[in-house]
Parts: C-alpha cells; structure tokens; sequence
C-alpha cells in the first residue's frame, strides 16, 4: 500500500497543506527519487537562466538535499554550498540560530528553520537559501514524533515561506519526503518571484 504525508505550515508565510504518497515499495521509491530529481533539474535550470545562486542548511536531510542539487549537470553554477549541521549547536554556532530559541524550543521548530535559511544564505552569500530540520526517527526527538520536519526558504534576510511535514515512513522515507518537500517549496518560490 501507499503511505501518505501532510505538509503545511501554521503561522509562516506561504503556508500550504500538501499530501504526498510515501514510498513503500522500490517502485515508488524510484518514483520519490525521479521526483527529486526533475525537481531539482528545474532548479537548476531556472537559477542558471536567472544568475541566482543557492546554498543549503540541512540536519536530518544530512546533504542529500545539497547532492540532489549538485547531481545535475550545470550545478556549480548556482549551488554555493551546503552545510550539514546535523548536532543542535552547529545549528547556532554556523548558522547563526538563536541558541535561545534552540534552547526553549529545540531543534525541531518553524523558527529554527527559518533562521537556518537565513543563516545559510549570509554564511555561503548566496541569493536562496534553504533549510531542513526535523526528526527522521524511529524515535521521537526534542519532544517531537518521528516524520515531524520543517523546511524553509529564504531570499538574503528575508524568510519566504516554512512548511511543517508529518512524514510517514521509515528514516529513508522521511528523509526522501523532506528532500521532495524541501524542492517543491524552493520551486514554487522561485517560480512565482
């Protein structure tokens, strides 16, 4: 059978409700991962074309998300970097996250996202930034249940949009979910500005 996965966001710009099928099988598994691929394709077409750049800030998406970037031919022309920040304090010390904010709330949060994509984009000077954190499982972390993740964007400064996504799934899934979740919110903001 199909797994499904809720994407949304409560009190963040661009906040939009997605359900995507999760992979359970290696048919659909191979599917998830043409997904990102063609996404990630279009990326990199269209930041090509406009002369904007991209850098990645990721946690449980451990760098699949800036290779899934870089695995497309042309890449280096728009891909600045990525930085894997995968322990709570790489989050405040490379990034630049509120160690208050990650303190109080803890790594898993709309804001830490947020400040993650911002921090990305100050940190590696490029025009996008985007941002993964979340809880790939089995278990629950900073109170959070596995499959809960948040994705960001930011231009500079300036945050675009947060998605909140409850994944289902394994850690593979969950972690194939949020690289999906976090393209798809990149394209529809580069698409639409």
């Amino acid at each position: 059978g199909t797994r499904r996965a809720s994407f949304g966001s409560r009190r963040h710009p661009a906040s939009l409700m997605v359900t995507l099928a999760m992979p359970d099988d290696t048919s659909t598994a191979d599917s998830t991962r043409g997904e990102i691929t063609r996404l990630a394709r279009h990326l990199v077409q269209i930041l090509t074309a406009r002369g904007e750049t991209v850098a990645c800030a990721e946690s449980l998406t451990g760098g699949w998300l800036t290779a899934a970037l870089v695995d497309i031919p042309g890449a280096s022309v728009v891909v600045r970097g990525g930085m894997v920040s995968y322990a709570t304090d790489l989050k405040a010390s490379w990034l630049g996250v509120d160690p208050e904010l990650l303190a109080a709330r803890g790594a898993v949060d709309p804001t830490v996202a947020a400040e993650m994509a911002q921090g990305v984009c100050r940190a590696a000077g490029s025009h996008w930034g985007l941002a993964t954190t979340g809880v790939a499982g089995p278990g629950p972390s900073d109170g959070k249940v596995a499959g809960t993740a948040f994705v960001a964007v930011a231009v500079g400064a300036r945050v675009l949009a947060v998605r909140e996504l409850h994944c289902a799934g394994d850690r593979s899934q969950v972690r194939a979910a949020t690289v999906l979740a976090a393209l798809s919110l990149l394209a529809e903001q580069v698409d639409h500005q």
